[in-house]
């Protein structure tokens, strides 16, 4: 499967809820392998950028000395369980608290929050977002087992409050710190997109669609446009 195009073939919800199951359950040594690959890679991550964390905690602190380095917070994980989140902090100390007057601005549709020039987004934010570094202490969630180096986006509690019993699918599988969404547009795409890709990812996840899926994020480290 071309990794990035958003597949058109349609079917009733019922009929791809019993799709997703079985992908989910017949994949024994596959997910032996993933979990595998998961350790190896963030233990190899967290040292090879070593360097950048502390340049970019430094950077962090320097615009903002009060403010924490790391930001956590509570995500939805496989079968719903909730877990703590590890970012670089890229938005003001109190976003959390300035986010209801901002949901009017919300610039997608569905159960999440999307919005290009949010006013709570510092100025070392904006550049660890646009490069996604802002993601890079989340190799500790998957060293924690928490999270994977692939699969869907780690939702929000209040998100998964609006989620119909189709959008719960995505909470079969272990999360992702990069995922068919994120490459294959991101932010570009409103919700109901999110879930199909991810429905997709899941259905057809292997270890080679895994690694496409990896060196696709790597080159976004880059910069990219879909990012805010």
């Amino acid at each position: 499967m071309d990794v990035g195009k958003v597949s058109n073939k349609s079917l009733s919800q019922p009929e791809s809820q019993l799709i997703v199951r079985e992908a989910v359950n017949n994949r024994k040594f596959y997910l032996f392998s993933k979990r595998c690959i998961d350790i190896i890679g963030a233990l190899c991550g967290i040292i090879v950028l070593s360097l950048l964390f502390i340049v970019i905690a430094i950077a962090i602190k320097i615009e903002d000395p009060k403010g924490p380095v790391f930001f956590k917070q509570k995500r939805v994980g496989k079968d719903g369980k909730e877990f703590n989140m590890y970012k670089f902090r890229s938005m003001v100390t109190d976003a959390e608290k300035k986010l209801q007057e901002l949901l009017k601005y919300n610039e997608v549709s569905g159960a999440m929050f999307k919005m290009k020039d949010d006013p709570r987004v510092t100025k070392i934010g904006k550049f660890i977002r646009k490069t996604s570094i802002d993601e890079l202490p989340q190799l500790w969630n998957v060293l924690m087992g928490d999270m994977s180096l692939v699969g869907p986006r780690p939702p929000l509690a209040r998100e998964v409050k609006e989620y119909t019993a189709y959008d719960m699918q995505r909470l079969l599988v272990v999360p992702g710190c990069t995922g068919l969404w994120q490459v294959s547009g991101r932010s570009n795409l409103g919700f109901e997109q999110m879930v199909e890709l991810d429905l997709q990812y899941i259905q057809q996840r292997n270890l080679v669609f895994d690694v496409k899926i990896i060196l696709k994020t790597i080159r976004a480290l880059s910069g990219s446009n879909d990012a805010y």
